[in-house]
C-alpha cells in the first residue's frame, strides 16, 4: 500500500520490450535498502523490483500492466515518480493508494492561478465515477485534492512544490498520466450495489 506523497523521481536510462518490458531506472536515495521483490510505485503502478545495481533499480511489467498504464507511451529520459511501500510506523499524509492503475487520463489544461496552477485532466469514466469534489485522487502517483469534477473530467490544483519536486515539471498539455480513484468509493458501491438493486426490483 502507498499513501500518493513522492518520495523522489527517477530517471528512466533503458526501456527493452519482449514478454515483459524491461524497465531499467536510474534512483537516489530510494535504492538505497532496496531489494529484488520490493514494491515500488513506479508513477503510480505498483512494481516489483527485479534487480537492484549501483543507483539503479530494474523493474519488469506485463503486459495487462501495459494496457491499463500509460507506460506503453514512455521513452528513455521520462521522469517519473516513486514512492516505496508505506511501512507500518510511517505517517499517513496523503490517502490510500494500491499502485492499480483504474484508467489513463490526459493533460487538458494547465492555468494559472496565484502561486499555484489549475491542472484539469480528461479521465474515463472509470475513474470519474468515483471522484467527487475535495476528494482524492491519484495522478503519475500524486495524491491530489479534487476541486471540481464533471462527466468528462477533473480538475485539481498544483503547489509549485508539488509540481518541482514530481514529473509534473516535465509535462504538457496532451500528455498521458496514470489515474487510480479513492478505493473507498470502490467499496462503497460494492457493498450498497445489491441494496440499491433490490430496492429497484420491489418499486418495478
Amino acid at each position: 500500500m502507498f499513501t500518493g506523497l513522492v518520495e523522489e523521481t527517477g530517471r528512466i536510462v533503458g526501456l527493452e520490450s519482449g514478454g515483459m518490458l524491461r524497465m531499467e531506472i536510474e534512483v537516489g536515495f530510494v535504492a538505497e535498502d532496496a531489494s529484488p521483490g520490493d514494491s515500488i510505485a513506479v508513477n503510480g503502478v505498483c512494481l516489483t523490483v527485479g534487480e537492484v545495481g549501483s543507483g539503479r533499480l530494474t523493474f519488469f511489467a506485463m503486459d495487462e500492466t501495459i494496457r491499463r498504464s500509460a507506460f506503453g507511451g514512455v521513452a528513455v529520459g521520462r521522469r517519473v515518480n516513486l514512492e516505496r511501500a508505506m511501512s507500518a510506523r510511517d505517517r499517513f499524509g496523503g490517502h490510500i493508494v494500491q499502485g492499480h492503475v483504474d484508467g489513463v487520463g490526459e493533460v487538458a489544461s494547465i492555468v494559472p492561478e496565484g502561486d499555484a496552477e489549475l491542472w484539469t485532466f480528461k479521465a474515463p469514466e472509470s475513474v470519474l465515477r468515483y471522484t467527487v469534489e475535495k476528494g482524492s485522487i491519484c495522478v503519475d502517483g500524486i495524491s491530489l485534492t479534487v476541486v471540481s469534477v464533471d462527466e468528462k473530467r477533473f480538475t485539481v490544483s498544483i503547489l509549485p512544490q508539488t509540481r518541482a519536486s514530481t514529473d509534473l515539471s516535465e509535462l504538457s498539455v496532451g500528455e498521458k498520466v496514470n489515474l487510480e480513484a479513492d478505493v473507498i468509493g470502490k467499496y462503497v458501491e460494492r457493498m450498497v450495489g445489491p441494496w440499491v438493486e433490490r430496492r429497484t426490483d420491489k418499486k418495478t
